[in-house]
């Protein structure tokens, strides 16, 4: 019997998101290398989703390559700026990818990961609240709030693109 999840293009077998699970490598590596958090750590699984679906969503199902990786960092630094709408934007993507290609594997993928980082809350330091102007901003890190996991994971990639 075949599984239900077949999209008729690989001879009945089994439909793999190659390209969601490239973007989630490239991510995974990002973080790793950046020594930022402790993998396995909820912080470090909502950088390396919030990463995965930036990647995925800025190139396409065709070019998640190693290969591409170093080309495309910057795009990936102004994706996530801490100045940029992310979120309005991973729902642009996945809008337009839905309407362009159907729904494919890849885009189930980075829709569930989406549910997720907005339905998981975590506690993290208040970093909303910091001045935008001024030198040095500090960070009472016992103030602390319920943020939706996109919200630690984006600066937390943000910073391990830089680093990388």
């Amino acid at each position: 019997m075949l599984p239900e999840s077949t999209n008729g293009t690989s001879g009945g077998g089994l439909a793999v998101p190659m390209a969601w699970l490239c973007a989630e490598f490239i991510a995974d590596d990002l973080l790793r290398a950046g020594c930022l958090v402790a993998p396995g750590t909820l912080e470090y699984r909502a950088g390396r989703q919030t990463l995965a679906l930036t990647i995925h969503l800025c190139e396409g199902a065709d070019a998640s390559s190693g290969a591409r990786t170093a080309g495309r960092l910057d795009e990936w630094l102004s994706r996530t700026a801490y100045d940029q709408p992310w979120p309005r934007w991973v729902r642009e993507r996945l809008d337009a990818r839905s309407r362009s290609d159907g729904e494919s594997p890849d885009l189930a993928m980075a829709r569930e990961t989406w549910r997720l980082l907005e339905a998981t809350q975590v506690r993290a330091a208040d970093l909303g609240g910091l001045p935008s102007a001024g030198i040095g901003p500090h960070v009472d890190e016992s103030e602390q709030v319920w943020l939706p996991a996109w919200k630690l994971g984006l600066p937390l990639g943000h910073l391990a693109l830089h680093l990388y």
